[in-house]
């Protein structure tokens, strides 16, 4: 039994975040004080330096070290520098580090009141000294003469109060910015406490806890695969269905492109693609994919990914396939008749008996340079099911201008024992090439399959006069989306070669491109075997 505590979980964060405000704030406040500190010395320490540097290569003020001095032109020089600069003081030193110029003149002639010898030893010197003007941030350079030797030095100051002035002002109006720091971050914590305990609906860890438990137990007995993805792409539920269609045990938190191959699923997967009853492979299975985002209150959660086995269905897409194959073929032989009928019955009824006659000859004739129907197929090609197709196939390619021959090679003596697969393959694979040869410039539009019976394996050849295949392309066109032509609106390509490969290989066989030959119609040239499809009379 759970045990509520004493403080409510939304108080305990308040308190934590309130105390995390004020400490940070704090010491953010002590560490900028001590660098700008600490930057403001250097900063003047700086400045000093560079005056003094400029001082020091006044030749005038170097002539007049030099020379003793003799007319204070030193003195002189370094004031009117102090003045314009702004510095507390402006020093020029002999080599024995008596003092040639001072804001007070009656300092001159005196030693200056700081150690001169990193100076007169022809060091650099950035220091904050307190000396007889009080405490200030000075720079001392060596004062060479022409012939190079230190005659003496030159030391520029800058008060330090105006760097605990400038200091002071920063850090009071840093004050009040870390002060409504403090008090805004106190409100935020208050507020997001408040946030906190109405997104839980008031439930406290525990709870949220028990209904984590409950979820799991309803997410994994579902009928449908799950797969909810993050907003970095990493999985953050996979229940027990989606691993079974998928054929993996992913971890929480692995990259979702991991459940998948290359493809389709791994782009919908991945979120590279959208998708809505969206038809893809895994392994063996035909899955039917949606993915959905999730947000609330506009803020994005990631994506939920659901998928259907749609595998025990494919033979009854495969049956409602061939039934409207045959359907397009009587549609496309009625519409010919009927011009035909009423053509014949026009010179009938005006009495043109010759004409009718002429007409029906032709007729004739044509039938017989036309796809061979059901009976006049060649012999070798006994199944009459294979004949059947073949023959509504050649109906509905001469409606779309395609010639559909059957080639002088074909061979297969007996019955078809799996008419389902057959369909699959071999429909896919001509209505691919009649679209080709359809879209081509090569005319007459022509198709040639080839068909040969290898004991019980079955061996297919379609060629078209269409452009053909790229090398690069000889593969990508069997997955899924991938297409030569655009999908017309609200239809998708792509689906039937990579189903017609499939199906070959779930028999052990395969389906591929080859390059063309040179006495064929010169488009593409698809390739299959399709194993164990034909029955006993085709192996005796």
């Amino acid at each position: 039994m759970s045990v509520r505590p004493r403080i409510s979980f939304a108080r305990q964060v308040l308190i934590l975040q309130v105390g995390v405000v004020v400490v940070v704030a704090v010491l953010g406040y002590g560490l900028v004080a001590w660098m700008l500190d600490g930057r403001l010395r250097d900063q003047y320490g700086q400045r000093a330096l560079t005056v003094a540097r400029s001082v020091a290569a006044d030749p005038e003020i170097r002539d007049a070290v030099a020379a003793g001095d003799p007319g204070r032109t030193v003195q002189d020089r370094a004031e009117r520098v102090r003045r314009r600069t702004g510095a507390l003081f402006v020093v020029v030193t002999d080599h024995r580090g008596l003092r040639l110029s001072h804001p007070n003149p009656a300092r001159l002639g005196e030693r200056v009141s700081t150690d001169p010898s990193d100076a007169l030893a022809g060091r650099e010197v950035v220091r904050v000294e307190r000396g007889t003007l009080g405490l200030s941030a000075r720079g001392k350079v060596p004062l060479y003469g022409r012939d190079g030797r230190v005659l003496g030095e030159v030391s520029v100051g800058f008060d330090a109060r105006a760097i605990d002035r400038e200091l002071g002002h920063v850090l009071r109006e840093m004050s009040l910015f870390v002060a409504g720091a403090v008090l805004l971050g106190v409100a935020a914590s208050a507020a997001i406490g408040r946030r906190l305990k109405r997104q839980t609906l008031g439930l406290e860890p525990y709870e949220l806890v028990e209904l984590v438990h409950e979820r799991e137990a309803v997410l994994h007995g579902v009928g449908e695969g799950v797969v909810a993805v993050d907003t970095a792409g990493r999985i953050a539920v996979c229940n027990d269905e989606a691993a079974r269609l998928l054929g993996v045990t992913p971890e929480r938190g692995a990259p979702a492109g991991d459940l998948a191959a290359e493809g389709t699923l791994r782009d919908v997967l991945t979120g590279r693609r959208e998708a809505a009853n969206l038809f893809v492979t895994a392994g063996e299975r035909v899955l039917v994919v949606n993915r959905r985002e999730v947000r609330r209150d506009r803020r994005d959660l990631g994506a939920v990914v659901t998928l259907r086995d749609r595998t025990d269905l494919e033979t009854l897409a495969r049956e409602l396939d061939s039934v409207s194959t045959l359907f397009d073929a009587l549609r496309a032989q009625r519409h010919e008749y009927a011009n035909r009928l009423h053509t014949l019955s026009g010179l009938l009824q005006l009495g043109h008996a010759a004409e009718a006659a002429d007409y029906i000859g032709a007729l004739m004739e044509d039938a017989a340079r036309r796809a061979p129907a059901p009976d006049t197929l060649p012999d070798p090609v006994s199944d009459p099911y294979l004949r059947a197709f073949l023959s509504a196939k050649s109906a509905v390619a001469a409606e779309k201008g395609v010639r559909l021959d059957i080639g002088a090679a074909s061979y297969v003596p007996g019955r078809v024992a799996d008419a389902l697969d057959v369909t699959t393959v071999v429909g896919n694979l001509v209505d691919n090439a009649v679209e080709a040869a359809r879209l081509g410039r090569r005319r007459p539009a022509r198709v040639e399959v080839e068909l040969l019976g290898d004991g019980a394996d079955l061996h297919v050849t379609v060629t078209d006069s269409g452009e053909g295949l790229p090398d690069g392309l000889r593969e990508a066109v069997f997955d899924d989306g991938v297409s030569t032509r655009d999908a017309p609106a609200g239809r998708s390509r792509g689906l039937g070669l990579g189903l017609a490969r499939r199906t070959a290989r779930a028999r052990g066989g395969d389906v591929a491109f080859v390059a063309a030959g040179a006495d064929g119609p010169g488009g593409a040239v698809a390739v299959a075997r399709i194993p164990g499809v034909l029955g006993a009379e085709a192996v005796r």
